[in-house]
């Protein structure tokens, strides 16, 4: 109860409430106690997630350099902004990484004082039987027939309920003797599994980020890839990562087969299936067959080989007025839509009057619009049409400054055909030949299938495929931790945690009356029946006549352990 408010101790002091100033170890303590609490737990788990946002919004450097790259082109003056709060490292970054470890360090705090905690209780006794069982929930009594043993009664009640899973004690002194029992410690057992195996996600990804790496490259049918550094389009190594590490193997793309939509018209064309045909030859190993699928990874080298893009790679050969072939190339043309019409760049940096550039659109089932504008209506191939808008002069290679391959730089160069210039874009069916502008040569179009029947156009380019290569040496202990992940976190939720006593009360007469009840801790909808339950088979082994049943008072299952 509230003391009155003319109480002595219920006067505030004159100069009002005067607190203990903390020192310096007691700042410690504190800031100690807030960081591992549970509330900082799941407030640093939250902030964890609304850290992640970004590494979505924008490319990232260790997933896709080169869109990183295509950003500060499109953005020039939003990127560098971006780029000094690490937008583009968002995984490796200060801020990301200081969320990661003070929740790393709030869960360590949280768990191994309840764990000490956790083991104290499990080797305590049950706790002795309340003064009044009639406050509980499911209270509920049976009178013991005539010349009943009180001591006995419990007795059957304690192994009644060693049977059922419960850990019980025995008090049997004093003249109402009873039994208190409890079970449930799964349940904090499993919600420390879960809290433990969450820490050890965060070691294993840690752990497996430093020491394993990520790499792309692009193949196109016919090629291969060695697994060596210099192999790679690209590649982003952990902190820990050595070179050394890397298994030596061999990958060639055999053939690359896409399965479209041909039945449901509201759907044509859709791809319904990739099919990348390689052969992998390893250290020691002959040459296998397998293939790669969109979420079908293949394992090779201790590397996970997975399928991305696709597209076609049109292979063109360009020749000097005189006829000698100064390039000739399979390039991979990126797609711009769902029908493929795609996009692709030619640099003849040698061997011409002039360096020479082209920007190439491919459309694999040629159309025309009521514009004049070409696009592609399927992505088969169909009726593949290549145009070519061709530009001369200075390419920019030779300043030693890095560019992309998927773009041209014309800043310096005169454009030739296509556009204003009027000319029109070189237009080349596979297998077909045209002019080059100024008299600078030929440009060919090949014909991947140069056998298949006129009109047959179904091979006659060839296919490429972008593969991420991934080493990741932690995932299987990852995979681990998460299964007790889910397995704690269903313990802790399905496991009803409970007490039960049994007491045998004597009347004044001499009669003997059992009384049961139960306490919860947390929400156990099914604790009044269990009640019921014991007090009926242990009435069924003693032939007790039921006398009456008590519902639980205003306190329930929410009365306090301490009664």
């Amino acid at each position: 109860m509230s003391r009155p408010l003319d109480h002595y101790d219920s006067k505030p002091p004159a100069d009002g409430v005067t607190q203990p100033a903390l020192d310096f170890r007691g700042w410690l303590r504190w800031f100690w106690r807030q960081l591992t609490s549970m509330r900082t737990a799941l407030l640093l788990l939250l902030l964890l997630a609304i850290a992640a946002v970004p590494g979505s919004l924008v490319p990232q450097r260790s997933s896709d350099p080169n869109g990183v790259t295509q950003y500060f082109t499109d953005n020039p003056e939003l990127a560098p902004a971006l780029d000094s709060i690490q937008a583009f490292d968002v995984y490796s970054s200060a801020w990301f990484s200081s969320i990661y470890l003070l929740l790393f360090i709030s869960l360590i705090g949280c768990v191994i004082p309840r764990t000490r905690h956790h083991l104290q209780a499990l080797r305590a006794k049950p706790p002795k039987t309340p003064a009044r069982l009639s406050r509980l929930a499911g209270f509920t009594t049976r009178n013991a027939p005539a010349g009943t043993d009180a001591a006995a009664a419990v007795e059957s009640a304690q192994h009644l309920l060693k049977s059922k899973g419960y850990r019980v004690a025995l008090f049997d002194a004093g003249p109402e003797p009873s039994v208190s029992a409890e079970r449930g410690y799964l349940r904090e057992t499993g919600n420390l599994v879960f809290h433990l195996a969450l820490v050890g996600i965060l070691i294993t990804v840690g752990f497996g980020s430093g020491y394993g790496f990520s790499g792309q490259r692009v193949l196109v049918e016919g090629q291969s890839f060695v697994n060596t550094l210099l192999a790679y389009d690209s590649f982003n190594p952990g902190r820990f990562f050595n070179d050394e590490s890397l298994d030596p193997y061999k990958l060639t793309l055999d053939s690359f087969d896409v399965e479209y939509e041909t039945q449901n018209l509201s759907a044509l064309g859709q791809p319904v299936d990739y099919i990348a045909g390689v052969t992998v030859t390893e250290r020691e190993r002959s040459a296998q067959s397998d293939e790669v699928k969109v979420n079908a990874p293949l394992r090779a080298g201790g590397t996970d080989i997975f399928l991305l893009g696709n597209g076609y790679a049109p292979t063109i050969t360009v020749k000097d007025p005189d006829g000698t072939i100064v390039f000739t190339d399979s390039i991979p043309f990126l797609p711009q839509d769902s029908n493929l019409t795609s996009l692709g760049v030619v640099k003849v940096p040698d061997g011409l009057a002039e360096q020479l550039g082209m920007i190439g659109f491919l459309y694999p089932t040629q159309a025309e619009a009521k514009s004049g504008a070409y696009f592609s209506s399927y992505p088969d191939l169909a009726y593949p049409l290549l145009t070519l808008n061709v530009f001369s002069g200075d390419l920019g290679l030779d300043k030693g400054v890095p560019t992309s391959v998927y773009a041209l730089t014309t800043d310096n160069m005169t454009q030739l055909t296509g556009g204003t210039t009027g000319s029109k874009s070189l237009e080349l069916k596979p297998g077909e030949t045209q002019q080059l502008p100024n008299r600078l040569g030929t440009v060919t179009f090949e014909d991947a299938d140069p056998g298949a029947k006129s009109g047959d156009f179904s091979g006659s380019v060839l296919r490429f495929a972008s593969f991420d290569i991934n080493r990741d040496p932690a995932q299987g202990w990852v995979l681990l931790f998460s299964v007790f992940v889910l397995l704690g976190l269903l313990t802790s939720l399905f496991v009803p945690r409970r007490r039960v006593w049994v007491r045998a009360a004597r009347r004044v007469d001499g009669s003997i009356r059992l009384e049961y009840a139960g306490l919860a801790r947390g929400d156990d909808p099914a604790l009044e029946a269990a009640v019921a339950d014991l007090a009926d088979r242990h009435s069924a082994a003693f032939t007790l006549p039921i006398t009456s049943t008590e519902k639980p008072k205003s306190y329930g299952g929410q009365s306090n352990e301490s009664q």
